[in-house]
């Protein structure tokens, strides 16, 4: 996610204060790396703090949920800064953090680059398998880099060096580009994260538009539902991948080339990373529908329910581009008009009488 994406109002912030029993030891690490993953820091003890956003709320929302279903207590607030000098505070525990990160790979980098001239040494594989976690990585810490830490530059550096295709934004590995067989993914269930937003309903249509037609869904960890084919969530092989969100991985895993339905995936690529890559028109009209829709439903299945319906009635509003050419407009009758003075043919000369 992009540093606008979470930080669009810099001088508010969401905190997400909570307790827990000494016997819920183990809850406390799960919540601890759930709010890591996150990019959420420590405030004073006391708190851990996001910028503001939607999806900031929602993420502190689900965590609040699991602390109270362990027996825990947990709020969740809005926060602003009391002045500038405690603004600059939070954003520097954001960038410190940041920084760690940003350092660990630079030197991961930097024995790879000094490694590559020893490459016999190697599997031909592994050099470039090593460069993409690196890349990967990279992209995971810069979708939490809120602030815009200056030791990224020194990161993507490396990567230019050591993968010239990094320019140009190519972040997939080999592994999540090969085509799946869409067989082995029919009449399953699906696992998501709960409330979803734009990426998870329309990567549902695309499920059961393109995928799986009888698939199932349901909300919560992967790991509690061992048998469910993730997707969206943290670390998932359908989840986001570099520059992609993942409605586009999907597309590009089962090799969708559905013109309407990549019509869609740049409006949610858009909307999902808080991005104007693509300026489809319809995409803030979009966004408002989703708004209302979570505010409406309270319920999940019924919330994903109505997503998938909007995005399928979007889907049938499109120009199906791809397929074959709508028929031609019938041409018009031709009616009789009386030439204007323009058009009017010459008067035929009549004959001359004879004397």
């Amino acid at each position: 996610m992009s540093v606008q994406a979470r930080n669009d109002r810099t001088d508010e912030w969401i905190l997400l204060l909570f307790f827990l029993p000494a016997k819920r030891a183990h809850v406390r690490v799960q919540v601890w790396r759930r709010l890591q993953r996150l990019g959420a820091v420590l405030l004073r003890n006391s708190a851990y703090v996001l910028p503001n956003s939607t999806e900031a709320r929602e993420d502190f929302e689900w965590i609040r949920r699991q602390i109270e279903s362990e027996g825990g207590q947990a709020t969740v607030l809005d926060a602003r800064a009391p002045d500038a000098a405690v603004h600059d505070d939070i954003v520097a525990l954001f960038r410190s953090a940041r920084v760690r990160d940003y350092d660990l790979l630079a030197a991961a980098g930097t024995r790879l680059l000094a490694h590559r001239s020893t490459r016999a040494n190697r599997s031909p594989r592994q050099l470039p398998q090593a460069v993409r976690r690196l890349r990967e990585q990279f992209e995971a810490v810069v979708r939490l880099d809120f602030f815009g830490a200056p030791e990224r530059e020194q990161v993507a550096a490396v990567l230019s060096q050591l993968d010239p295709s990094t320019r140009r934004g190519t972040m997939m590995s080999n592994a999540a580009t090969n085509t799946l067989n869409l067989s082995d993914y029919r009449g399953k269930t699906w696992v998501t994260r709960p409330r979803p937003g734009v990426d998870r309903m329309s990567s549902a249509w695309l499920i059961r538009r393109f995928i799986d037609p009888d698939a199932s869904f349901t909300f919560g960890e992967p790991a509690a539902a061992p048998s469910a084919i993730p997707f969206d969530t943290y670390n998932a092989e359908f989840g986001h991948h570099g520059a992609q969100c993942t409605f586009e991985t999907l597309c590009t895993r089962f090799a969708i080339s559905d013109s309407r339905a990549r019509w869609l995936g740049r409006i949610v690529h858009d909307l999902d990373l808080k991005e104007d890559a693509h300026h489809e028109a319809a995409a803030a009209t979009v966004g408002q529908l989703i708004e209302g829709l979570r505010r409406s439903y309270g319920d999940d299945h019924a919330l994903l329910a109505q997503g998938v319906a909007m995005f399928e009635a979007l889907y049938q509003s499109a120009a199906p581009t791809d397929r074959s050419p709508a028929p031609r407009r019938p041409p018009r009758a031709r009616t009789k008009t009386r030439p204007t003075a323009t058009h009017r043919l010459k008067p035929k000369k009549r004959p001359r009488r004879r004397s």
